[in-house]
C-alpha cells in the first residue's frame, strides 16, 4: 500500500461533487480493484470552535468545548472523513458515491482523547465484499499521537447492484426492543446543523426537496448523527470499543426512542418500533497500540 501524505485536509463538497459526477460510470462488483492508497495527514490540530457546534448538535457536554476537553468517541471520524471521500470519490475507487449507505462502524478508543493534542491521521480502503444487496466496502481510519494508534474505526459502505450466487453472511440481527429511556423530537434542521458543524453537506439530508430527489420523502438524518446523539445519551469510557449498525433512516422533523438497557447496548427507534440503530459499547481491556 502506498502512503500519501497530505499538507491540510481537503475540502469536502468538491470531494462530494465529484463523486456525484463519476458515479453513473461505476460498475460496482465485489471482486472490482480499489484504491491501495492510505492518506496520512500529519500534525492535525482540532478546531475548537468546530467541535463545540459539534458537540451541540450532538447533544454533548452542552457544546461548550475547550483545549482541555476530550473528543467526543465519535469526533475522529468527522476528522477523518474528507479523506474517506478523497479516496471514495476518486477514478479508482469502484463504488458510486451516489446512493452509497453507510452500513455500520467499529470503533476502538484506546484512551481519552484531549481537544489540545496533536495527532496523525489515515485513512484506507481496507477491501471489498460481496452482500446480499450489492458490494460493500470497508474503509479504515486511524488516529495517531506520538506514534501510538489511540483511535481507530471500520466503516462499512453499501453499494446496492443485483448480486448473482452466494455471499458473505452479514452480521447477526439482534432485534432486540430495549427499555425505552428518553424520547427525542427532531427538528426538520438537524441535518443542515450537522452539516454545517462536519461539513458532510450530503443533499438527501438538507432539505425535503433535495432528500425527494433521491427518492427520500423528507430530509434524513445523518447516520453519524444518530450515533453521536445516543452515546452523548449513553456515555463512553476512555477506552472502549463502540459498534453500531444503521438500520433505517431516521426522517425529519420526526420522533425516535432512545433505548437501552443497562449492558451497553443501545438502540434508537422510531414509530411503530421502526429500528433505525442498533449498537454496543464496550470496555476495553488491553493498552494502546504502538
Amino acid at each position: 500500500m502506498t502512503a500519501v501524505t497530505l499538507a491540510a485536509a481537503p475540502a469536502l463538497g468538491p470531494l462530494l461533487a465529484r463523486g456525484a459526477l463519476r458515479s453513473p460510470f461505476k460498475r460496482p462488483y465485489p471482486q472490482a480493484d480499489f484504491p491501495r492508497t492510505r492518506l496520512v495527514l500529519p500534525g492535525l490540530r482540532v478546531d475548537v470552535a468546530g467541535l463545540a457546534a459539534y458537540e451541540r448538535v450532538c447533544g454533548f457536554a452542552a457544546g461548550t468545548a475547550d483545549a482541555e476537553d476530550a473528543l467526543p468517541v465519535t469526533y475522529p471520524h468527522v476528522l477523518g472523513f474528507p479523506l474517506a471521500m478523497r479516496l471514495m470519490s476518486g477514478r479508482d475507487f469502484p463504488l458510486p458515491l451516489l446512493g452509497l449507505v453507510h452500513t455500520s462502524i467499529e470503533i476502538v478508543r484506546h484512551t481519552d482523547l484531549p481537544a489540545s493534542g496533536t495527532y496523525e491521521l489515515t485513512v484506507h480502503v481496507d477491501g471489498l465484499a460481496p452482500h446480499r444487496r450489492g458490494t460493500e466496502a470497508t474503509v479504515v481510519t486511524g488516529l495517531r499521537s506520538g506514534g501510538d494508534l489511540v483511535w481507530e474505526s471500520s466503516s462499512t459502505y453499501l453499494a446496492r447492484h443485483r448480486t448473482e450466487g452466494a455471499t458473505t453472511p452479514g452480521a447477526p440481527s439482534d432485534d432486540t426492543v430495549l427499555p425505552t429511556v428518553a424520547e427525542w423530537r427532531l427538528a426538520g434542521d438537524v441535518g443542515r446543523r450537522y452539516g454545517a458543524a462536519t461539513g458532510d453537506r450530503n443533499p438527501i439530508h438538507l432539505h425535503p426537496f433535495t432528500a425527494r430527489l433521491f427518492g427520500f420523502p423528507r430530509a434524513v438524518a445523518h447516520g453519524m448523527w444518530t450515533v453521536a446523539r445516543c452515546l452523548a445519551a449513553h456515555g463512553t469510557p476512555g477506552a472502549a470499543v463502540v459498534r453500531a449498525r444503521f438500520r433505517a433512516p431516521v426522517l425529519l422533523p420526526g420522533t425516535v426512542a432512545y433505548g437501552a438497557d443497562g449492558t451497553g447496548r443501545f438502540s434508537l427507534r422510531g414509530p411503530g418500533g421502526r429500528l433505525h440503530l442498533s449498537g454496543e459499547v464496550l470496555p476495553l481491556s488491553g493498552t494502546v497500540r504502538s
